[in-house]
């Protein structure tokens, strides 16, 4: 494994690599490489990058038990035997706020998964802090000085974190009126990424973090001992996220959140999000959308 001190995002995430692996990626070139977004490897086929403009595949060897087991091993510095026994949730988080997802086949017990026996393929996903692209949508999302609960609503690696992340930023440091205090429930360390107590991403001066903990616990947590003004999580993705927030914001606490999907009809559709929906927790929903490899975004009111 690599030294992780590198100051290019997709090089320190992929400094998890196989030598191997990692020499075939250089071959696409340093400055493609800047676009990076992810890299898949699929055990018995080449290892494959993902770019704005799709998927292609890398030179080098094909990948095999052995380079999964180092990308695991290097991942969470421990054996694969003993990192499987970490990755109940089907990824690790990385220095830096990269992450590293899973599959294979699930062991359990009880009816719960446990573990993963074995890794059939992995992602690793580039983290990027990129400032600025909240600063024009914030307007759009106060009334009367006041901001209103908004949810970031896009497909997979649209960029939702990252423009929550900005969000964050901006609310935390007065970009939209006076800073507020923002809590920041990370439950998968993607947000604020804190290595040793300390965030590997800016997520602004007022900003406090809980990481590693569940929405649920990090939202009380939060709301009894740091009287936020903001609240953030990423992903609202079952009923137990969903009854979380609707407990925030009986709190009086604003939202801000992130959710899978193409539009408004997609969460009508969702149990999770229709008691949400309901009680208009949230009142601007901000859509991500990739079309030809470019993002758009644009700002609507709930309905």
């Amino acid at each position: 494994m690599r030294s992780l001190s590198r100051q290019s995002a997709w090089e320190d995430a992929a400094a998890v690599l196989p030598e191997t692996l990692f020499q075939g990626l250089l071959q696409i070139g340093r400055e493609r490489l800047g676009q990076l977004e992810e890299l898949r490897l699929r055990r018995g086929f080449p290892m494959t990058a993902l770019l704005p403009g799709g998927e292609i595949e890398t030179t080098g060897p094909r990948v095999g038990e052995e380079e999964l087991r180092q990308v695991v091993e290097n991942a969470t510095q421990a054996s694969a035997h003993t990192a499987l026994d970490r990755v109940r949730q089907g990824f690790v988080t990385l220095r830096g706020g990269h992450r590293v997802g899973m599959c294979g086949t699930v062991a359990r017990r009880d009816g719960q998964i446990i573990t993963l026996r074995e890794i059939s393929s992995l992602s690793i996903r580039v983290a990027r802090c990129v400032e600025g692209p909240a600063r024009p949508l914030l307007p759009e999302l106060m009334e009367d000085g006041t901001f209103l609960s908004t949810l970031i609503l896009a497909p997979p690696g649209a960029g939702k974190t990252t423009l929550l992340r900005d969000f964050i930023r901006g609310l935390s440091d007065g970009d939209a009126g006076p800073p507020r205090r923002v809590g920041v429930v990370d439950e998968r360390g993607e947000i604020a990424a804190l290595c040793q107590g300390e965030p590997q991403f800016y997520v602004g001066r007022h900003t406090d973090v809980m990481d590693g903990c569940s929405k649920a616990e990090g939202l009380s947590m939060l709301i009894r001992g740091m009287n936020p003004q903001v609240a953030a999580v990423d992903e609202i993705t079952d009923p137990a996220d969903a009854a979380a927030i609707m407990s925030a914001a009986g709190c009086g606490v604003a939202l801000v959140a992130t959710a899978h999907g193409a539009g408004a009809g997609d969460l009508e559709r969702r149990a999770s999000y229709r008691e949400l929906l309901a009680a208009r927790i949230f009142r601007r929903l901000v859509v991500l959308e990739r079309r030809n490899g470019e993002r758009t975004i644009r700002v609507e009111e709930m309905p």
